[in-house]
């Protein structure tokens, strides 16, 4: 099974099953950033990124060539606990 339909099933079950008004706010939250330009300018699958280095979910550092290193990569940003 392809990351693709690995990832469209994740969703399908979460829209299933999340509250209707979050859903709402994600929906929205989707429609803001494609009106806005920036689903445009993001990088397009296959497309090789720049070498990086932030820190890792144990706040170490780590680059993205050192994780290239073990197989494909997906980086993902969260705001954390507040």
């Amino acid at each position: 099974m392809s990351l693709q339909s690995r990832l469209d099933e994740m969703k399908s079950k979460f829209e299933a099953s999340a509250p209707p008004e979050t859903l709402a706010i994600m929906h929205k939250a989707t429609k803001s950033i494609n009106v806005s330009g920036l689903a445009d300018r993001a990088m397009s699958v296959g497309e090789r990124a720049p070498d990086f280095r932030l820190q890792d979910v144990n706040g170490e550092p780590i680059s993205l060539q050192d994780a290239l290193a073990g197989g494909p990569v997906i980086v993902n940003f969260y705001r954390g606990v507040w």
